[in-house]
């Protein structure tokens, strides 16, 4: 069975918020963070460490 990648983000993403709870103003500052981030110059550094 071929799951494309974005649909299972989208399950695990609602699955965490319903059984974990976290706060809104906190998934939305961690989505936030990351598209900003993956357009920075940090992108590369990230990119290795997360690889390894």
């Amino acid at each position: 069975m071929d799951v494309p990648l974005w649909l299972a983000l989208i399950v695990v993403g609602v699955l965490g918020v319903k059984l974990v709870r976290p706060p809104w103003w906190l998934v939305a500052v961690i989505l936030l963070g990351g598209f900003l981030l993956a357009d920075s110059f940090l992108a590369p550094a990230i990119d290795t460490a997360v690889n390894k």
